[in-house]
């Protein structure tokens, strides 16, 4: 239901009820809810529409730029501040949500086994190989060789040795400051998707049904204001 609809409805209604009843106090009550509502109603709509004529309407859509560099503002300066960066990768959140294992296991390892191969090849066992078949020798051991060598970069990787050595060196100052660089042109590219209409719309979903009870309270003490004038009058 709309409720700003509502309002103004209901408000002209028991203005019209008056003036039609001769009802002085009917009649203001009416007109006073309905001089509130109205008012009210048209702040919240001036906040999304431009009116002409009535200057700082259509605020939200002209202030987009405005929008944009508040969103970017409060995502870097609250969120990825230097000290929730540091806080995330030096209290062991990034190592704890590192696990290499998937990675390592659809990484192709086939390219070090042919440089095994080649340095073997020219090696000073190369000769000999080669009366044995030379390079086609070594290729049954070839699945086999994959497999050990993805088993120990998985033994690797899960060594504390090894995640205290990627700790150092993601706690550089360096590094840190490149994490926000990069979340700051994630942030700008995203941003840029925005446009005043869709910037307009959102603000609008999230906001315009609670802003309609300010109609509602216009049109409320409006029409309180106007049942006390009415009194005084008589």
């Amino acid at each position: 239901m709309n409720k700003s609809l509502l309002t103004n409805l209901l408000s002209a209604l028991t203005f019209m009820l008056g003036w039609t009843l001769h009802n002085n106090l009917i009649m203001m009550v009416g007109l006073f809810a309905l001089s509130g509502a109205l008012t009210n109603w048209l702040a919240v709509h001036m906040l999304f529409e431009k009116v002409p004529g009535l200057i700082g309407s259509g605020v939200i859509p002209a202030r987009f730029e405005e929008f944009k560099m508040a969103i970017k503002t409060l995502m870097m300066e609250q969120f990825f501040t230097q000290e929730n960066v540091d806080r995330f990768v030096s209290g062991g959140a990034a190592k704890s949500t590192l696990q290499l294992g998937p990675v390592i296991e659809k990484v192709d390892l086939s390219p070090s086994f042919d440089k095994l191969v080649e340095v073997i090849m020219h090696s000073s066992f190369g000769g000999m190989l080669a009366m044995l078949g030379g390079k086609e020798a070594l290729m049954p051991l070839k699945d086999s060789f994959i497999a050990s060598m993805k088993e120990s970069f998985v033994e690797i990787t899960e060594k504390e040795s090894f995640h205290q050595l990627l700790q150092d060196e993601i706690d550089q100052p360096e590094v840190m400051a490149d994490i926000r660089t990069k979340v700051a042109e994630i942030i700008d590219a995203r941003l840029e998707e925005l446009t005043p209409q869709l910037v307009k719309e959102m603000v609008q979903k999230m906001i315009k049904q609670h802003l309609g009870w300010l109609v509602v309270w216009g049109g409320v003490f409006g029409g309180a204001i106007g049942l006390v004038s009415a009194i005084i009058v008589l």
